[in-house]
């Protein structure tokens, strides 16, 4: 069985079916959310909403902004447990959590975080050796802890409280319990499948060793307690009248986070916006959509202007240290005297 369903992924990417299709979940997405947005948004008073936004609670935009640093702390675990996983336990935590908070508030700004994500990734990590492939099994692995941690808030979350899913997928809520409880088996099932011997995906350097049984248990728990945090966050900043209470606002929340994924747009613009607008139809629409504003800034905006301060602090150091080496040995090769550099960024960290 699993030999066919390779057979089939493999014909699929040699007709390039799995990208068309793809492409098309992208844009169907994207348009669907155009449209939603545009039904919702018409009649939205922008005056309320600066009102709104001004009558926030300093308390609870900061609890807020608490909630957003502990889940960026939080993602910085994914790249530690990565390199962890491939065997490379000499990158000190500081490198790691500089590699992963850049990445991810990049890649959710910039979009296609695959590709933006494992490019600030590469540059960060290849001053200690690690090549394109080891970035590629790193942001596989952080990709997988992802998607586990939101199967298990989904899955947990849908089977406690369906009707929360009702809203946003308009299925009845004893199906969406149906879909939860899947969920959950299928979970169960995959910890079973690691957890009873060594399993292995992909071909030659390719090839990543999963995590076993244990070690996957705890990259649930890591994409828990993030997706935690991000929640609290947004049920921070939500209206509290209706107060629909924290576990419906978090399965919203998660369910507009992976349409916004989906969809590849910068911050999942327009698809989460629209996925929570509709989620949460009972608050205030102008109260709701300075709430969703509010996160956006903490969440997206402040991060991504912190992570571009410290990319840029750190290749204006990089290139100081190359112009010393050149004017120090003008005769020496270009590309050795980068390699130099490298090895002294690894002894400053190391010390």
């Amino acid at each position: 069985m699993l030999e066919s369903i390779r057979r089939a992924v493999s014909f699929l990417r040699h007709r390039q079916i799995l990208h068309k299709l793809g492409v098309a979940i992208s844009v169907s997405v994207i348009a669907i959310a155009c449209y939603v947005l545009y039904h919702m948004l018409r009649g939205i008073d922008v005056n309320e909403v600066i009102e709104a936004i001004k009558s926030t609670e300093p308390r609870s935009i900061a609890l807020a902004a608490l909630y957003v640093a502990a889940g960026y702390f939080t993602l910085t675990f994914y790249d530690l447990f990565a390199l962890r996983a491939i065997g490379r336990n000499d990158i000190p935590y500081r490198i790691n959590a500089l590699g992963a908070f850049t990445s991810y508030s990049i890649g959710h700004n910039v979009g296609a975080s695959v590709f933006t994500g494992g490019a600030v990734r590469y540059r960060i990590y290849s001053a200690w050796g690690l090549n394109a492939i080891d970035v590629a099994k790193i942001c596989f692995l952080a990709g997988l802890t992802f998607w586990l941690g939101n199967a298990a808030v989904l899955g947990l979350g849908i089977a406690y409280h369906p009707e929360a899913a009702a809203s946003i997928d308009q299925l009845p809520a004893w199906l969406n319990r149906i879909v939860a409880f899947a969920t959950i088996a299928a979970l169960l099932a995959y910890v079973a499948w690691v957890w009873v011997k060594p399993r292995h995906v992909g071909r030659g350097p390719w090839t990543v060793v999963l995590p076993g049984g244990p070690l996957t248990l705890l990259q649930i728990v890591i994409g828990i307690v993030d997706l935690g945090f991000c929640a609290l966050a947004m049920y921070e900043l939500v209206p509290d009248d209706p107060n629909l209470g924290f576990v419906v606002v978090a399965v919203i929340f998660v369910s507009a986070t992976l349409l916004g994924f989906a969809s590849h747009s910068p911050g999942g613009l327009g698809v989460f916006d629209a996925a929570m607008l509709v989620g949460l139809w009972q608050m205030d629409r102008e109260d709701l959509l300075a709430g969703m504003l509010l996160f956006r800034m903490l969440y997206y905006i402040v991060p991504f202007i912190i992570s571009v301060i410290l990319l840029t602090f750190r290749e204006v150091i990089i290139g100081t240290r190359l112009k010393r080496l050149q004017e120090a040995s003008p005769a020496a090769p270009a590309e050795p005297r980068r390699e130099a550099i490298y090895v002294r960024e690894r002894g400053d960290a190391g010390s």
